[in-house]
């Protein structure tokens, strides 16, 4: 009869070797990601595993959907098997990605690579009351699957900003939406029937950037999401720092050096405070610039030479770089990944808030990968970020 110790440690180990498989499946479908079209010998070199181990694995995620064999090289003497690179199968399934923010919902379907197939905003005219609002993602989905004959989805990724706890897929707080305790996995699951995955935007793109973007293969990412919230996400060793409760990145009240914008809690200067998109908006109205709450009006305003526009542009992007800086004295990243409206579409803007870090580090600093689709591909990476980590789960209901 087994003793507790025995069974205890048998357990242990079973659950030791699970996570070994899974971190092996990983690091083979992230290698097909980051190499594709790439020989299987090739990969068994690259992650150190065995070639078998490798093999079995590919095995694995052809059967799956997930992979496939591209066309064989040319052997170049004619002599011996010519090795049959693999790549990922980006034609079959996708991730659907819904990211809420103030004025409108994003929806979206992403591929395997993180590339948008199709999306669409839906904005809040009605309101922003939770259950409306999620109901119409959960259909706008099912609009673009619709209209997407092929594509199988794999799953469903929601982020938003303010405080979202990734193990309940509850958003716990969003003021800006008046939202509290909204449990967006279970209600976009129900209408979609679909597993969903939550988690909050800054974090969703620290994760697109190292699965997809320019800040691939760096040791630790910080990233700055500035828009009507603001906070920020860190990555070190490909893992995303969530804190209990996943309430870490929150910074909206951070106090920015030369700040003068009143905030809510009461003082002046707060970080979210001065650099919202409403606060930049307002001051763009107050100066005659633009009639409404669209910062891409003043983007394009500036860009047709208005020097008002260019003026509260770049001041923008200079105390983004402060903020920026403060958070690069804290946590020392290697790379820095900042979505902020002028430093994405405008030099003079990207200028300035390298300037405000100083010139030792401004080279680590670099506007989001995803200039045109960064709402639709936080949404998305949630999802995708949960396959790259653990691919053999991939949804038997799917395939």
């Amino acid at each position: 009869m087994p003793t507790l110790t025995s069974t205890v440690t048998s357990t242990l180990a079973r659950a030791a070797d699970s996570d070994r498989r899974r971190t092996s499946a990983s690091i083979v479908l992230r290698s097909v990601l980051e190499h594709g079209p790439v020989a299987r010998s090739t990969i068994a070199r690259l992650t150190g595993l065995s070639p078998a181990s490798v093999t079995d694995y590919c095995a694995r995620f052809a059967r799956l959907g997930l992979i496939e064999e591209a066309a064989a090289p040319r052997r170049s003497n004619g002599v011996g098997r010519p090795h049959v690179p693999v790549d990922l199968d980006s034609s079959r399934f996708v991730v659907g990605g819904v990211h809420v923010a103030v004025p409108y919902t994003t929806v979206a379907l992403l591929d395997l690579r993180g590339r948008v197939v199709a999306s669409r905003e839906l904005r809040h005219t009605d309101g922003t009351d939770p259950g409306p609002v999620l109901a119409r993602a959960a259909d706008g989905l099912g609009a673009l699957l619709a209209a997407s004959p092929g594509c199988r989805p794999l799953g469903v990724g929601f982020a938003a900003g303010g405080w979202v706890d990734r193990d309940t897929g509850t958003v716990v707080e969003h003021q800006l939406l008046g939202w509290r305790d909204v449990a967006v996995r279970e209600l976009i699951g129900a209408r979609t029937g679909l597993p969903v995955h939550v988690d909050g935007h800054a974090r969703a793109l620290v994760n697109a950037e190292r699965l997809f973007g320019r800040a691939r293969g760096s040791l630790s990412v910080l990233h700055l999401f500035v828009g009507n919230v603001v906070d920020a996400a860190f990555a070190t060793h490909d893992e995303v720092h969530h804190g209990p409760r996943s309430q870490a990145g929150a910074i909206a009240h951070l106090p920015v050096p030369g700040g003068t914008e009143p905030c809510e809690c009461g003082r002046t200067g707060c970080l979210q405070a001065e650099l919202s998109e409403r606060t930049l908006c307002r001051r763009a109205r107050a100066a005659g610039v633009i009639a409404g709450v669209n910062p891409m009006h003043l983007v394009r305003a500036a860009a047709d030479g208005d020097p008002v526009a260019v003026r509260l542009l770049v001041e923008r992007s200079r105390m983004t770089g402060r903020a920026a800086g403060l958070l690069l004295d804290i946590l020392n990243p290697e790379a820095v990944v900042v979505t902020e409206v002028g430093a994405i579409h405008r030099e003079d803007c990207l200028a300035a808030l390298r300037a405000e870090v100083g010139a030792g580090r401004a080279g680590s600093v670099i506007p989001t990968s995803f200039p045109d689709s960064v709402l639709a591909v936080a949404g998305g990476s949630v999802a995708l970020d949960v396959l790259y980590r653990d691919p053999l789960t991939a949804s038997p209901e799917a395939i």
